[in-house]
């Protein structure tokens, strides 16, 4: 048997903010992660890096960035992004569902938990995937300009540095399967480890292992039959352990446990993670500056109806739905420039024809059905100015789905399709944490010693996503839990001394 004062379940950015803080306040930290050395982060580690505070302006921006010159600053144009900036988006897209008091605690703590992570010398560069150049300058929008140098690897390198300098002990390949319990108080977890089974006592563990999004089982169960076929993005070893560790000590289920964070993927990514290809390089994120369309020449989503990153997570479940799992993103020379980084890629499945009955042949879509809808799409594009940096306006009229911004005429060989299914990245549901981040049981108390953050929490998130808000939300109630947790520990050892 082995002694910790806090054990932390899982090694992405929620559990390793959560042991920094631990350690922080003087406990003994054991973390657990299921994956080897070479597979170790979590979904973390699969993250493109973008991350939504409300950092107020850009003089904010620039303590986190240091290095952005006055002379570039005087180029950059960045929209300010506020408390209630944060929380009406998060709210909106959330149809009002998001717990007000959880949500409270992930925006109102967003800036002084990513100043924390600066110190820890975590590094943070302008998110160049939403901006725009325009007349010299650089243009901002949707309230997410910053992200983590070198994406998730770089997060997560510089968060296993820092657990490691600080005298974090980590333990790899090993599988928390039980916590252990005494007159209902938290005592310590079983771990497989090289096919055995150790007990570690602990007064505190944190469960911060993700949600379900690998176990096909758990996916049909809790999303439905069809969510069995989905890409799994990040990390295979996401199969809801912790969820099930705690619900069988009593905690209690929370969120939205029927819905996930899902986006269109490259159709040909791997099925599960590829932890030699990090990075999030296979998601395909233009789809508001073209057209989305089903194997029958169909379209089934309004593009244009707000920017990608207030749509993009819940348009995966609606390719989920199309004939095959299956739809294309489409576009035409005009808008072919103006794609993301990631439709340049080696990986980036793609067509590209001179004619629309080629394509149509090369992607095995409906021919008539493609040509009808374009035309009639064609026919309904509104006149104005046509700006990618703003909600535009410049829409259709008379067709459904209306493309509601950002609606240019297909009408410029050579035309592109880029073939898609659905990818999850994590499902919604989770467990109830209070604003300690400590677990509740049915009864809506704490379990005594059991915290959880990053995906294990439920509330936040229902229906939809804000960009970058999961990063966000993953250092801020594992640093809260981590908090906790040491000082919950700490007063148990003085209280068995007395």
């Amino acid at each position: 048997m082995t002694n910790y004062d806090v054990v932390v379940v899982g090694a992405g950015n929620a559990a390793l903010c959560a042991a920094i803080a631990a350690k922080e306040k003087g406990a003994q930290v054991l973390v657990l992660e299921r994956g080897s050395v070479e597979k170790r982060g979590g979904n973390s580690f699969f993250t493109d890096g973008a991350i939504r505070v409300a950092y107020n302006n850009l003089d904010n921006i620039r303590k986190l960035i240091p290095e952005i010159t006055d002379k570039e600053a005087e180029k950059i144009v960045m929209p300010e992004y506020n408390y209630s900036d944060f929380y009406n988006d998060l709210m909106r897209v959330t149809e009002a569902k998001s717990d007000p008091i959880l949500a409270d605690l992930l925006i109102s703590k967003s800036y002084e938990t990513i100043s924390w992570m600066a110190d820890l010398g975590i590094k943070f560069e302008l998110n160049e995937n939403q901006s725009f150049e325009q007349d010299g300058k650089l243009h901002f929008w949707g309230g997410l300009p910053l992200k983590t140098h070198n994406k998730g690897v770089g997060l997560i390198q510089k968060l296993f540095y820092k657990a490691e300098e600080i005298g974090i002990e980590i333990w790899y390949d090993s599988r928390a399967t039980e916590l252990m319990t005494d007159n209902d108080h938290i005592t310590g977890v079983l771990v497989e480890k090289k096919d055995k089974v150790t007990m570690v006592n602990s007064s505190s563990v944190i469960l911060a292992c993700g949600s379900f999004e690998a176990n096909k089982k758990m996916r049909s169960e809790n999303l439905g039959e069809e969510w069995e076929k989905a890409i799994v993005r990040g990390t295979e070893f996401n199969t809801g352990d912790g969820i099930k560790m705690a619900l069988a000590v009593g905690a209690q289920k929370y969120g939205q446990w029927s819905g996930c964070h899902s986006i269109g993927t490259d159709y040909n990514a791997p099925k599960v993670g590829d932890f030699n290809k990090p990075g999030d390089i296979y998601k395909k994120s233009s789809f508001p500056l073209g057209l989305m369309i089903n194997r029958n020449g169909n379209r089934f989503v309004d593009e244009g109806a707000d920017f990608r990153n207030y749509t993009y997570a819940k348009y995966g479940r609606e390719v989920l739905k199309q004939p095959d799992n299956t739809a294309f993103q489409v576009f035409d020379a005009k808008v072919r420039p103006l794609l993301r980084k990631e439709y340049n890629l080696e990986e980036a499945t793609y067509y590209k024809a001179d004619s629309l009955e080629e394509l149509a042949q090369l992607i095995s879509v409906d021919k008539d059905g493609l040509l009808k809808t374009i035309m009639e799409y064609n026919a309904a594009v509104q006149e104005g100015e046509y700006n990618p940096t703003i909600k535009d306006g410049k829409g259709t009229v008379g067709i459904t789905p209306p493309k509601t911004n950002w609606a240019l005429r297909l009408d410029q060989a050579p035309y592109y399709a880029y073939p898609l299914t659905c990818g999850i990245t994590f499902a919604f549901g989770g467990l109830h944490v209070n604003q300690e981040g400590k677990v509740l049981n049915q009864g809506g108390e704490p379990i005594s010693g059991l915290y959880a953050a990053g995906e294990m929490v439920g509330g936040i998130f229902y229906h939809n996503y804000p960009g970058g808000s999961g990063l966000m939300s993953g250092a801020v109630f594992g640093k809260l839990a981590g908090t906790s947790a040491a000082q919950f520990s700490k007063e148990t050892l003085k209280f068995h001394k007395a």
